[in-house]
Formats: structure tokens, C-alpha cells, sequence
């Protein structure tokens, strides 16, 4: 019996199965938000878009895949976002397999009245649900924060640029860069 039992603890340690997780190919590696944002807290999202638009809230539609790299690259951008504006809109980031053998909802309120079937898709809808951004593939967020900004009314330190950095070769990172003035 220990003869069986060494034999299955050396059989773990000199497997070869790896763990491997990559940024730039269409794999899954398991939910992209906790794995290349660095934030899991995004899924599943806290509200729904019915409640978000009864509470005339700001809010974020992310549609996406984990298996797709260019949902892997906007992941850090969404995460960015709600660290920003967290207190201030709703995130709410959908993969879209669900989605994909649904009609499209002729339903405001529903998140497939407003998907066009590509991903990564990024949509703003104001306080009154009007859609004040939609894209598709990658985004720059500085844009999105001044979309959000004028959405919510809450002005935006003009003297601060952010940027999406990576700290290492999975994650990524909001970074802001203050502008300063040489008198």
C-alpha cells in the first residue's frame, strides 16, 4: 500500500500538466477579470440593467468572452473603470455565450436589446438610458472616463491622463500620469 502511495505522490510532482494562462490567443483560461484585471469583483455584475435604469444610473454593457484575446486586453480597461467610478455607475460586464441563441429583445431593459453580436462591444448609457457610447474591440479609456464623466456630471481632474500598463505578463494596471506646470 505505501509502494501505491509513493508512486502517486511522485506521479503529482513530476507531471506534466501545467497551468497556463495566455493574453495574446483565443484560450480559455478561465474568467478574464480576476485573471488579467486583477479584479474579480466585477463578476457576476451587482445590479441588472433593469434596476440600473429604475435607479437612473450611469452604466457600463461589456459584452465579451473569456476565450478572446481581444476581451482579454479590454479586461484591465472595464477593471480601471470601476476602480475610477465604482460609488458613481454600474459595470455590467456579460459573456455573451448566453446571448448568442437569444433573438435580440426589442425590451430596453434587456442587455441583448442593445448587443450587435461582436465582442469585445462596450456601451455608456446615461442616467436616462440613452446610449452615449457604443464600440466594438478595444477602447481608449480616455475617452470612456470623459463619456462617463459627462454622464454622471462629476468632472474629471483635467491635469491627470491615465494609461493602461502592464505589471507583468498576465495583468494590467489603471496608471494616472499628473501633468505638471513649470511657472
Amino acid at each position: 500500500m505505501k509502494i501505491i502511495q509513493w508512486f502517486l505522490i511522485a506521479l503529482i510532482f513530476i507531471s506534466p500538466y501545467k497551468a497556463n494562462a495566455y493574453r495574446d490567443t483565443n484560450s480559455y483560461d478561465g474568467n478574464i477579470f480576476p485573471i488579467y484585471a486583477g479584479n474579480g469583483a466585477i463578476v457576476p455584475p451587482k445590479a441588472t440593467l433593469k434596476d440600473s435604469l429604475k435607479n437612473k444610473r450611469v452604466s457600463i454593457l461589456f459584452f465579451y468572452l473569456d476565450d478572446s484575446s481581444d476581451s482579454k486586453a479590454m479586461a484591465p480597461v472595464i477593471s480601471g473603470l470601476d476602480l475610477i467610478w465604482r460609488e458613481n455607475i454600474e459595470i455590467i460586464a456579460l459573456t455573451t455565450d448566453e446571448l448568442q441563441n437569444e433573438e435580440a429583445s426589442d425590451q430596453p431593459t434587456e442587455p441583448n436589446y442593445y448587443w450587435n453580436g461582436l465582442i469585445p462591444q462596450t456601451i455608456i448609457l446615461d442616467s436616462n438610458g440613452q446610449v452615449k457610447y457604443d464600440g466594438n474591440g478595444m477602447a481608449d479609456f480616455g475617452e470612456l472616463n470623459k463619456i462617463i464623466s459627462e454622464s454622471t456630471g462629476i468632472e474629471i481632474d483635467n491635469e491627470s491622463s491615465f494609461s493602461v500598463e502592464a505589471f507583468n505578463e498576465y495583468n494590467s494596471t489603471i496608471s494616472e500620469t499628473k501633468e505638471t506646470k513649470n511657472n
